[in-house]
């Protein structure tokens, strides 16, 4: 209860900073309900960009998966599987999906589809499963999509059951190495450091569970052999990187210290030894955010901005985003109304040369954001009752 108080009233402190409220008013842009669009904003280097609504009515859509034919299956975090096709959502939800638990941030999230798929039909999903007392735990289902629906349904991976309604999430994605990795929560206590615990990990799994022989921990003592890395917060995209193969994560921090990490074999990435972010309460981390021994991030976000989704531009639709990161952002510095889209400029060497900040004007929390097989970008707007896929494609000269 200590801790809940002093956020609230550093979070006023902020807001009186930030717009001169008075005391009682709350933190926050007005944000009005999404219009149909579309809408053409300039933007630094590829200039008029065009925004579109596929699809809307959506309860908190969480992440894209993209079909050999062309369709689209987005999840909800309430728990339904959804199918976008010819640019339209269907409006029955795919069958089969596991029972979720839906407290707090806690669901159906990420989906991704099996590298070879045109020949099994296997789709991959991260959910929170339900446990005794209320408890969930994080963990990874894989069905087949035949006619319409998904059938075998059934776990792969199953984490600890905790209590409580934060760190629940996860992602799923496929390495180069065709091995299924899937991140966890780790924000609560010590767990990201604990080597017998899966939570605060990204995990390394055969495509039907079992641990790869070269897992780095395999033949570790006292260490879980599904382990990749450890010492990860709040983990909100997971990718390989489309060009250089690496698996590339970002995780959101406490206040401030949202950081993008490239993820070596059995590397520490620090939470909650060090971070460049500050306590809910205020106080620093640690006195330095780095340590010899753990990884340092390649990107640090302060103030924070609540990342979720990443995908790096490799289509020819946008010559001038050629290998740019684009970041989802659910709000800024903790204000609501401030979420956009990001786009990150790295030279050769993986150095950062520059940000900007997209689709401002839209005040919409950005969930998910995905590079489709047209080479256009396609984004998940998180709201409760209206979530909406969003496309972002050339304007040409359809609108000025």
């Amino acid at each position: 209860m200590q801790v809940k108080t002093i956020h609230t009233l550093l979070l006023f402190g902020f807001s009186c900073l930030v717009f001169g409220q008075t005391s009682g008013q709350s933190i926050g842009v007005p944000v009005e309900p999404l219009e149909d669009g579309p809408w053409v904003f300039d933007t630094a280097e590829q200039h008029k960009i065009r925004v579109s609504v596929l699809a809307r009515g959506m309860s908190h859509p969480w992440a894209i998966a993209f079909l050999p034919d062309g369709g689209m299956l987005v999840t909800e975090r309430e728990g339904s599987l959804r199918l976008v096709q010819n640019d339209k959502l269907i409006e029955e939800p795919i069958p089969g999906v596991p029972f979720v638990r839906t407290d707090g941030n806690g669901g159906l999230m990420d989906v991704a589809i099996h590298p070879n798929f045109s020949e099994n039909q296997l789709v991959y999903l991260t959910y929170t499963k339900p446990a005794e007392n209320g408890w969930g735990a994080p963990a990874l289902a894989v069905g087949t999509l035949l006619d319409g629906a998904l059938i075998d349904t059934h776990d792969i991976l199953v984490t600890e059951a905790y209590e409580g309604n934060s760190g629940l999430n996860g992602r799923v994605a496929f390495g180069p190495d065709g091995k299924v990795y899937m991140s966890t929560g780790g924000r609560v206590g010590e767990a990201a450091q604990d080597p017998m615990s899966l939570r605060g990990k990204v995990l390394r799994l055969e495509d039907d569970g079992r641990v790869p022989i070269d897992n780095p921990f395999r033949n570790r003592l006292n260490y879980r052999p599904e382990i990749f890395t450890l010492g990860h917060r709040n983990t909100l995209a997971l990718i390989q990187h489309p060009t250089s193969g690496e698996i590339w994560q970002h995780e959101n921090g406490p206040n401030g210290g949202d950081e993008i990490n490239i993820l070596l074999p059995g590397g520490n990435y620090g939470w909650p030894l060090v971070s460049f972010g500050r306590f809910y309460s205020g106080g620093r981390v640690n006195e330095h955010p780095t340590r010899e021994g753990l990884q340092t991030p390649l990107l640090v976000w302060l103030p924070a901005i609540a990342a979720s989704g990443m995908a790096v531009y490799t289509g020819d639709k946008f010559p001038a985003w050629e290998n740019n990161v684009f970041i989802g952002s659910l709000r800024m510095g903790g204000i609501p109304g401030t979420g956009h889209l990001q786009r990150i400029v790295f030279n050769e060497n993986t150095e950062e040369m520059r940000r900007e900040l997209l689709l401002t004007e839209l005040k919409r929390r950005i969930r998910e954001v995905r590079e489709g097989p047209d080479g256009l970008l396609y984004l998940l707007t998180d709201e409760e009752n209206d979530g909406a896929l969003l496309r972002i494609e050339p304007a040409a000269n359809k609108m000025n």
